[in-house]
């Protein structure tokens, strides 16, 4: 028998990360060649007419997976039923505008749909939190979701790994599916640290690939850290391709087993592992068991230098947490 279909929830449905998403999700790339789905799609009053255009094109697609569409501007009806909550659509920072504010802005949006999606979302509900500033946007909703366990919420640091991992390849000569072990630590923001010094590359360890220590603790971390902002200044937009596929590639290694010895980057709340504070949305190398579970890897030992940006990314954390700590309640 065909299975039931199962509900993804994509918020900002009508931006660009949005649109490259949809098409994904409805051909199977985000739960399989066999899962029909019923996308809900989020979004503000005055993109609903581009969000009706999106859905236009789903029709002419004619995805067999494709079970219905619902377009809506009501959080509640967004998250009925939801087993996948992408939460991509957030309030941009605009010029002049201290980083407090943003973060307050997007508490108004994340706030209420935390609490949606524990009041209407299915029980083995999943979130996976795009929208800027991720890591903390996602505590805000985290926060709200009274009774949602916090495992099951994440924040993408998946992109900075796809990113990182293409520049290990390109500067060792070598594909990027031979690039493995690389984590994400902290924030996704120009504070997160790429850490090359337990990647792979071939097999190998990626320091003993890559000789050129100066290139690692310089442009590498540097190119990971602003490619957003040189992305923006080259196009005169935001990464949206490169996102979507990255909340794909994020999505898949949480449902599927984690290769042996590897591991993959995504932000979840820190139970204290490596020092960082307890309730932090961090960035950490994580394994997946396959069956929804998952776990940090820990044990992995880092350098005076690593210590120095895993604690300048924290701090980032911690002062973001606590700019918002009105809206988390107690």
């Amino acid at each position: 028998m065909p299975k039931p279909p199962v509900h993804v929830t994509i918020t900002g449905a009508a931006g660009q990360i949005g649109y490259q998403l949809v098409f994904r999700v409805a051909s199977g790339q985000l739960l399989g060649p066999d899962q029909p789905v019923v996308l809900r799609l989020l979004e503000i009053e005055p993109a609903m007419k581009a969000l009706n255009g999106t859905v236009m094109e789903l029709v002419d697609c004619a995805f067999p997976l494709l079970a219905d569409v619902v377009t809506t501007t009501d959080v509640n009806t967004a998250f009925d039923d939801c087993s996948w909550a992408l939460l991509v659509g957030a309030f941009p920072r605009k010029q002049g505008m201290e980083r407090k504010d943003l973060l307050q802005t997007n508490g108004k949006i994340f706030g209420p749909q935390g609490k949606a999606i524990a009041e209407r979302g299915h029980k083995e509900i999943r979130v996976c939190v795009v929208g800027n500033p991720a890591n903390t946007n996602c505590l805000i909703a985290r926060s709200a979701a009274k009774g949602v366990p916090p495992e099951r919420f994440f924040a993408m640091t998946r992109l900075d790994d796809n990113r990182a991992k293409a520049q290990l390849a390109l500067k060792a000569g070598m594909p990027v599916k031979d690039v493995t072990n690389l984590a994400i630590w902290g924030n996704h923001s120009a504070t997160q640290f790429p850490d090359a010094w337990h990647a792979k590359i071939g097999g190998k360890p990626a320091t003993e690939v890559i000789e050129d220590e100066a290139w690692l603790k310089g442009e590498f971390l540097a190119t990971v850290q602003q490619r957003g902002a040189k992305v923006i200044e080259a196009r005169g937009a935001s990464s949206a391709g490169s996102a979507a596929n990255a909340l794909i590639d994020m999505v898949n290694s949480l449902r599927h087993p984690t290769p042996a010895g590897d591991w993959v980057s995504v932000a979840t709340c820190s139970r204290g592992e490596y020092g960082i504070p307890e309730g932090l949305q961090f960035g950490f190398p994580v394994q997946a068991d396959g069956k929804g579970g998952w776990k940090v890897v820990e044990g992995l030992k880092h350098d005076a230098f690593a210590q120095e940006k895993i604690a300048v990314t924290t701090k980032e954390l911690e002062e973001e947490r606590d700019a918002i700590k009105s809206l988390l309640g107690s």
